[in-house]
Formats: structure tokens, C-alpha cells, sequence
């Protein structure tokens, strides 16, 4: 049995996008699915979705796996650490409503991270 010190795994590449324009909910369906995934598997799952929030999920992931090159592994061959969708800011608008009122809209945007680590071995 493996303890939780052995699954963390060493951390190799990081990636956050911050203001996308899209609610964190609609991003989180996507995303929900990738940890513990290979991160190319992830990739090529991600292209397969079309949605909106699967691009700029597979945007971010991109970007992990570019930023683990840089360091000199091979970012297919990461796996995902961490896939989160925070909250971003809230633009508050309003829309003009029956008898001079008002009704308030909330443009939400997300930030979307992943956190790509080594495999380790069994």
C-alpha cells in the first residue's frame, strides 16, 4: 500500500491561465475528468471535446507540458498532479427590466490550473 508521501510525485511543471472568460462551473465539467491522467492522453481527450472550456483547458495543459520541456523532460510523459478551476473576477453588469428597474448580470471568468509531476516507479 502506498502512503501519501509516495503519490505526490515530484512536481515538474506548472501552468495557470487567469481571466478566462467563462464560468469556473462550465470549465470543472471538463476538467473534473484529468487528474491522474498521462498528460498527452489528456491532451488528445481534450481535443476530442468540443466545447469551449475543453480549448482553453487543452491551452493550459499545453503550456504545462511546454514550461516541463523547458526544463528538459518530456511533458507527454508527465502525469497530472493537480487540475483546478478557481473563481476569477466577476464583471457586474446590468440590463435594463420592465418599469425603469434594473436587473444585475455576473459575467464570471475562471482561472484554470494544472500541476504536471513525474510517474513514479512501482
Amino acid at each position: 500500500m502506498r502512503t501519501a508521501k509516495e503519490d505526490t510525485g515530484i512536481i515538474a511543471a506548472r501552468a495557470l491561465a487567469r481571466q478566462v472568460r467563462m464560468s469556473p462551473k462550465k470549465v470543472r465539467e471538463v476538467v473534473r475528468c484529468l487528474p491522474g491522467r498521462l498528460a498527452g492522453e489528456a491532451l488528445d481527450y481534450l481535443c476530442l471535446i468540443p466545447r469551449k472550456s475543453a480549448f482553453y483547458a487543452a491551452k493550459t495543459l499545453r503550456s504545462a507540458m511546454a514550461n516541463a520541456d523547458v526544463r528538459g523532460l518530456s511533458g507527454r510523459d508527465l502525469w497530472i498532479k493537480e487540475a483546478v478551476v478557481e473563481q476569477g473576477l466577476v464583471m457586474k453588469r446590468f440590463i435594463p427590466a420592465a418599469r425603469g428597474s434594473a436587473h444585475p448580470i455576473r459575467r464570471r471568468s475562471s482561472r484554470i490550473r494544472f500541476v504536471l509531476a513525474e510517474k513514479l516507479e512501482d
